[in-house]
C-alpha cells in the first residue's frame, strides 16, 4: 500500500469513551501510514493551546458549565481547523485525529445540552472521511484507567461515561465505522486498517 499525497487529503476522527484505546490506536495507524509512504499529521483534542488546555484543566479541577464546555471547544476546534487540520489536508496528508467533534456532542449531551445545538456549532468542522467509533462497555474502559495507574476524572463515571456511549452509538454520521474495542489492541488495529484502506481507496476513486 505505497500512499502518495490523497487529493484533498484524508481526515480520520477516533472515537468513543474514556479507556477504549484512542490513542494507542492513533499511534498505531500513524506508524503504520508513515512506513506505507503516507504524509502523517497526527493531533488531538482537546488540544494543547489556549482554549483547550482550559478544558483539559476543567476536568481535574472542578467541571464548567456545558454551556462553558461548549464555548471552549469550538473555540479550540475552529483554532485547530485553521491551523491544523485545513492546511494538512490541503496539502494531501493523512490528518488522524484523537478525539473531534462527536467527543463534543457525547460528553456535552451527556452533561445535559440537546445534540442538535451541539451538532449545529460544529457545522464549520470538516467532516471525517473515515470515524472509527471504538466501542465498549464503561466498566472496561474505568478498569482500563485505573489499570494504567490513573485516577478517573470529573468526567469518568460510570453513569457519563455509559450516556456518552448512547450518544456515540447514535449518531448518524457518514463513514462511520464501529469497531469493538473490547478486543486486544493489535486485534483492534487489524480492524482499524481494514477500515482505513477501505476510506483511502474510496477516496481516491472520487478523487
Amino acid at each position: 500500500m505505497a500512499l502518495h499525497p490523497i487529493p484533498g487529503g484524508l481526515l480520520i476522527a477516533i472515537e468513543g469513551i474514556d479507556g477504549a484505546g484512542k490513542t494507542t490506536l492513533a499511534r498505531t495507524l500513524s506508524d503504520e501510514l508513515t512506513r506505507n509512504g503516507a504524509t502523517v499529521s497526527l493531533s488531538k483534542e482537546p488540544t494543547t493551546g489556549p482554549w483547550g488546555m482550559k478544558m483539559r484543566n476543567s476536568a481535574a479541577e472542578g467541571r464548567l458549565t456545558p454551556d462553558e464546555e461548549l464555548d471552549l471547544l469550538i473555540k479550540d476546534r475552529k483554532q485547530h481547523v485553521e491551523e491544523l487540520i485545513g492546511p494538512a489536508l490541503a496539502r494531501g496528508e493523512v490528518v488522524i485525529l484523537d478525539r473531534y467533534f462527536p467527543s463534543n456532542v457525547a460528553y456535552q449531551g451527556a452533561a445535559g445540552l440537546p445534540v442538535d445545538k451541539v451538532m449545529e456549532a460544529n457545522a464549520f468542522a470538516p467532516r471525517p472521511d473515515l470515524l472509527l467509533l471504538l466501542d465498549l462497555p464503561p466498566a472496561v474502559g474505568l478498569s482500563r484507567i485505573r489499570a494504567r495507574g490513573d485516577a478517573p476524572n470529573l468526567f469518568e463515571t460510570n453513569d457519563n461515561l455509559s450516556r456518552c456511549r448512547e450518544i456515540f452509538r447514535s449518531l448518524d454520521l457518514a463513514h462511520t465505522a464501529v469497531v469493538d474495542a473490547s478486543a486486544e489492541a493489535d486485534a483492534v488495529a487489524v480492524q482499524a486498517m481494514q477500515h482505513v484502506r477501505a476510506a483511502i481507496a474510496r477516496k481516491l476513486a472520487h478523487g
